[in-house]
């Protein structure tokens, strides 16, 4: 039998010039030249005939198959027709780890929750302690956002846009199913470099993750300040939790390449999750290769996400993604949302996403970049090199 191995991945690329990964099922494959898309066991078949190297190299991959049946990772990519709704954000998600909505959330009401953040301070160098006063007293923990000091909760008469954007909740209900629950929300600020005092860039350049929380005065940690932070997953401030969550991510003004926008890393939410920082190689084609540290490795597609303000985008918690220092003269202001499936809510479209997973849902360590106080103890950083 050709196909022995029903329900498991196994990907071939450049053999005489063909370039497919297959999900080797009952029903369908999916096929990668140029473009993606589902095909018979029929055509399936006859690619791998019409090439007797292919016909070889999958006849090996049968043979191991059937000698260590775990030899490879459960179906990744899976049937779209498998959710109930068979939404956008859903198969999306499935497909690559992340959605955007294509047509984003108004910009106008973006422009004036802007205008009113603005309005609460400069985002400029007053923001933080001086080397003096952070010296005197280092704190690295409990410098976030927390229920009572969260600017975002502040305007709240401002936010239906977002919350209540009808492409918005049918996305995220068509995930995360009915009564789906608000985890977490912020704004997330990437402070520009002319912001940063020369203190704090010489002590901070190359770390894993630049929250600058620590060294802002603490009338002004009702925000999180980041300076570039590596590829990471969402689940990193999580672990014992299970991966039931996803980020709804939010520009209130356009963002180019100057204004450190996102990258995100495709489908390498499939591994699971996977301890920070991750195991990630730049290839010379602008790819990466990415592994989970215990035998599956995957070239990924790095994405810029830009776009104008109410650019809206959503990924799963174990999609890789991150910033570089913002270059730009200005701040980069967005909001940051977390949403979590109901407790007890069953069938959602992330319990059927999170199925075709094939690493773990949850970590009970996430990170080995900092000590027990807080401090970054590892200077390295992938992000900037993308």
């Amino acid at each position: 039998m050709l196909f022995p191995f029903a329900g498991y991945r196994v990907v071939y690329r450049n053999i005489k010039n063909v370039s497919a990964e297959a999900i080797v099922g009952i029903n369908c494959c999916l096929v990668e030249s140029g473009g993606r898309g589902w095909v018979s066991r029929q055509d399936r078949i006859s690619l791998a005939l019409g090439d007797k190297e292919s016909l070889f190299f999958l006849s090996v991959l049968s043979l191991i198959a059937r000698r260590y049946p775990m030899s490879f990772p459960r179906s990744l990519g899976s049937d779209p027709n498998q959710f109930k709704n068979n939404h956008p954000a859903t198969t999306d998600l499935d497909q690559h780890g992340y959605h955007v909505f294509e047509n984003g959330v108004d910009a106008d009401a973006a422009a004036a929750l802007l205008n009113a953040i603005r309005h609460t301070r400069a985002f400029d160098s007053s923001l933080f302690q001086s080397e003096a006063e952070f010296d005197t007293e280092p704190l690295y923990v409990g410098v976030n956002p927390r229920p009572g000091r969260n600017l975002l909760d502040t305007f709240e008469n401002y936010l239906d846009f977002v919350e209540k954007d009808p492409c918005i909740v049918d996305g995220l209900t068509a995930v995360l199913g009915e009564g789906y629950e608000l985890l977490n929300r912020k704004i997330v600020c990437g402070v520009p470099a002319s912001a940063v005092p020369g203190w704090l860039k010489a002590r901070i350049t190359d770390n894993p993750v630049n929250n600058l929380g620590a060294y802002m005065k603490p009338c002004f940690r009702d925000v999180t300040y980041f300076y570039g932070i590596d590829f990471h997953q969402d689940l990193i401030d999580y672990k014992d939790r299970d991966a039931d969550f996803v980020t709804l991510y939010v520009y209130l003004h356009d963002v180019t390449f100057h204004d450190a926008p996102l990258f995100l890393l495709e489908d390498t939410h499939r591994f699971g999750g996977t301890l920070f920082p991750h195991d990630l190689t730049k290839t010379d084609s602008g790819d990466w290769i990415y592994g989970d540290r215990k035998g599956q490795s995957m070239q990924t597609r790095q994405t810029m996400l830009t776009g104008q303000a109410g650019y809206a985008a959503m990924w799963h918690s174990c999609t890789l993604h991150g910033t570089q220092p913002d270059a730009a003269d200005n701040e980069r202001l967005s909001l940051r949302y977390l949403f979590s499936k109901a407790s007890g809510a069953n069938g959602a479209g992330i319990d059927t996403i999170n199925a075709n997973l094939s690493g773990p849902l949850r970590l009970n360590t996430t990170r080995t970049d900092l000590d027990g106080t807080g401090a970054a103890v590892i200077k390295a950083n992938s992000v900037n090199s993308a």
